[in-house]
């Protein structure tokens, strides 16, 4: 567990699947907005169980680490927040993903999230590079990004595909302070 000031992130369990569920449920609107279209078999407890030792098998070989989003004074799942394509060798890079519940926006908490993974990768994975990818007009996940030392590097042109759509996407990225040369 890595605890901040409102809320905490740590790797879900078997035990997370039920608000895992509900959670994607509760949001597959909006998510599905800012991310490909999923199959209703997604949205099954078998899926989200499989999900979930997914990633905790990809965690533990270092490929993604996966991470639930939680109040801290009431244990509630928010959301969940993720460091993907990781790569080693010269590179040390990974790229960030997040998604919070929609009645949770507004709250700083993705700002806080997205600031412990960043401590996590810099100081424990000792990871060069961060980026992330964002519709331009999510502004709201922009600023959320700029708030945690994330800067603007040039647009991605039709490089995801959501909803049957090539979107553009805001690249930004972080460097990790300590690497100096």
């Amino acid at each position: 567990m890595i605890k901040g000031n409102n809320i905490y992130i740590r790797p879900l369990n078997i035990e997370d699947a039920v608000e895992l569920l509900r959670l994607e449920t509760e949001n597959r609107e909006i998510f599905e907005k800012f991310s490909m279209t999923r199959s209703n078999d997604f949205y099954t407890m078998e899926n989200q169980i499989k999900r979930i030792t997914k990633n905790q098998e990809t965690m533990l070989e270092g490929q993604e680490y996966n991470f639930g989003i939680f109040i801290n004074n009431n244990d509630k799942l928010i959301g969940t927040i993720s460091l993907f394509q990781v790569i080693r060798g010269s590179l040390q890079n990974a790229i960030i993903g997040y998604f919070l519940d929609e009645r949770s926006n507004g709250k700083g908490y993705a700002t806080e999230a997205v600031k412990l993974v960043i401590d996590y990768a810099f100081n424990e994975l000792m990871l060069h590079r961060i980026e992330a990818g964002v519709m331009p007009h999510n502004i709201a996940s922009m600023r959320v990004l700029e708030k945690a030392g994330f800067h603007k590097e040039g647009i991605s042109q039709k490089n995801v595909k959501i909803n049957g759509i090539w979107e553009d996407h805001q690249v930004l990225a972080i460097i990790n302070p300590h690497d100096q040369m």
